[in-house]
């Protein structure tokens, strides 16, 4: 083999190689966003089902889903943008939405019938994580 096919072979795999990242980096964003989206409802929904003139920690849980469900929102609206935004003002606002979601579904594991609501939020943490994988 000559050394040109050597050279163009090696460009082409390195192209397959950045064309699958970028796949992944794709992917990945649109199920952190999908996982957002449905943590902000299942988030909203619960919230809206705690009494506000409840006990101290019915408030925390309403509170809780209520910001979990903003913060999910306004995650979703920063992956959703088309373009190109800052890549450490995006990982600061995937690690705050990961954080939150998992402070939420931990409050909700106090609550019968909040299993789904906290299953979302740690679905939506586990989603943030692997698309701040790629983003290293």
């Amino acid at each position: 083999m000559t050394s040109r096919q050597e050279q163009q072979e090696q460009q082409e795999r390195r192209e397959r190689q950045h064309q699958q990242e970028l796949f992944r980096f794709l992917e990945e964003r649109f199920a952190c966003a999908q996982a957002c989206t449905e943590c902000a409802r299942s988030c909203a929904m619960r919230a809206s089902l705690m009494d506000p003139d409840g006990t101290e920690q019915q408030e925390l849980a309403r509170r809780k889903g209520i910001m979990c469900a903003e913060v999910c929102d306004a995650t979703c609206r920063v992956l959703s943008e088309e373009s190109r935004q800052d890549e450490d003002g995006i990982r600061v606002q995937l690690e705050w939405c990961r954080t939150v979601c998992l402070e939420t579904a931990h409050v909700f594991d106090a609550y019968p019938g909040a299993e789904e609501a906290a299953a979302a939020c740690r679905a939506c943490a586990r989603a943030c994580t692997a698309f701040l994988d790629t983003l290293r």
